[in-house]
């Protein structure tokens, strides 16, 4: 997940009329509570518990609604980036995961498609990222690969935590867990925040600072409305929301 674009991260949304309104969804080592704040201050938490066998392919996070066929699109004057929820899953690290593809254009041309991995703790609806595929395109057409991308089980990497069941403002956590590769880790900062999009002002958003230790200066805002996904990322903002079918 790159700090640009997130992801994400993965679709998002009911809005009015035209709003996406999602149903609820449901489907062995053990570390430390996903929910739980981390112990100081200054502790990033890169551990988490889970039993595998609650980790399913699609469900509902209260701020990430992870349902296949769900579209946003966020814009910023001529970046845009669409994120899908795909029918499509792939198994990292021995877990079935929800395919997530983010499409970012510039001036109008695709420059990079990434394909991100999620599943979702049907008991505690913890949302974990589990790596991304990116291709880079130029012109149209495909120029290579991201060096950032990962996927957990693979050299080292491990799943991260993409957004907990139950945030607690004050919270740290990593996001993805790939040394010298993708460390991106998330900050909670507020749960009853206010954004204004071209869809509406949202009340009740949770707002998260993302930054690296691989890149001090790296620091990403998101936003997520409650029931509906992400709503902001960096200056970009929601413009539309494509309800699944």
């Amino acid at each position: 997940m790159n700090l640009r674009n997130p992801l994400l991260i993965a679709c998002l949304f009911v809005v009015s009329a035209s709003v996406c309104l999602l149903p609820a969804c449901s489907e062995s080592a053990t570390e430390v509570r996903a929910t739980k704040p981390a112990a100081s201050a200054d502790s990033w938490r890169s551990t988490f518990a889970i039993d595998k066998k609650n980790l399913i392919s699609a469900g509902r996070n209260p701020y990430f609604p992870l349902v296949p066929g769900c579209k946003v699109h966020l814009s910023n004057d001529d970046e845009t980036v669409v994120i899908s929820v795909l029918d499509e899953t792939k198994v990292v690290d021995g877990v079935e995961c929800r395919v997530v593809e983010e499409r970012e254009s510039k001036g109008g041309k695709l420059v990079e498609v990434s394909r991100n991995y999620y599943a979702i703790d049907k008991t505690t609806n913890d949302l974990y990222y589990f790596g991304e595929d990116v291709d880079i395109y130029k012109d149209g057409k495909l120029a290579g690969h991201d060096g950032g991308a990962w996927l957990s089980g693979e050299k080292g990497a491990k799943f991260g935590l993409m957004l907990p069941g139950k945030p607690a403002v004050g919270d740290k956590y990593y996001q993805e867990i790939a040394p010298g590769t993708a460390m991106d880790r998330a900050e909670i900062m507020d749960a009853n925040a206010t954004l204004k999009t071209p869809l509406k002002t949202f009340t009740g958003v949770l707002s998260i600072r993302e930054t690296t230790p691989l890149n001090a200066e790296e620091v990403s805002p998101k936003w997520y409305a409650p029931g509906v996904g992400m709503i902001g990322d960096d200056e970009l903002r929601g413009v539309k929301v494509e309800e699944a079918r």
